[in-house]
């Protein structure tokens, strides 16, 4: 009769087996994207910048310039920042100018005080507003890049 203690012993050569302290992020992290958060004990004083989604539940002062991504401001979050970003979503409390290359959304709880340029916004009841909205239909650049690609199938 074989021991089967024995066996045991062996590894398995086809199981791999990682460190328990290895971060295996969930299906649905990876399908998030990067986003940084900023938590609601924290106060950022200065410039943030950079090429990843921002979620603010803490309080900033100064700017937040995301050209190519969203910035939340969460249901805690306090923002005294011009915000420049593709999407921008306030949920809490924003004093300062926003632009928004995309749309911006202020939600039912949600409060700016400032201007607004932005192609598209959304406006729930009960969001509170103060300031001037612009909205422009395409910037120059994408105007003249729309004129040349049309220019270029028909030649």
């Amino acid at each position: 009769m074989l021991d089967q203690r024995a066996d045991a012993a062996v590894p398995d050569s086809t199981r791999q087996v990682q460190p328990s302290n290895v971060f295996q992020p969930s299906s649905s992290t990876l399908s998030l994207g990067e986003r940084s958060t900023i938590g609601k004990s924290l106060l950022i004083k200065g410039e943030i910048t950079g090429s990843e989604s921002l979620y603010i539940e803490g309080t900033v002062e100064g700017s937040v310039n995301l050209p190519g991504d969203r910035v939340t401001v969460g249901r805690d979050g306090r923002v005294s920042a011009n915000i420049a970003a593709r999407e921008i979503v306030v949920l809490g409390e924003v004093v300062g100018s926003c632009e928004a290359a995309d749309h911006f959304d202020i939600r039912s709880k949600g409060s700016l005080c400032g201007d607004i340029v932005v192609s598209r916004i959304s406006v729930e009841d009960g969001a509170f507003l103060t300031g001037s909205i612009d909205i422009r239909r395409e910037s120059v650049i994408e105007t003249v890049e729309h004129e040349q690609v049309e220019f270029s199938q028909v030649n």
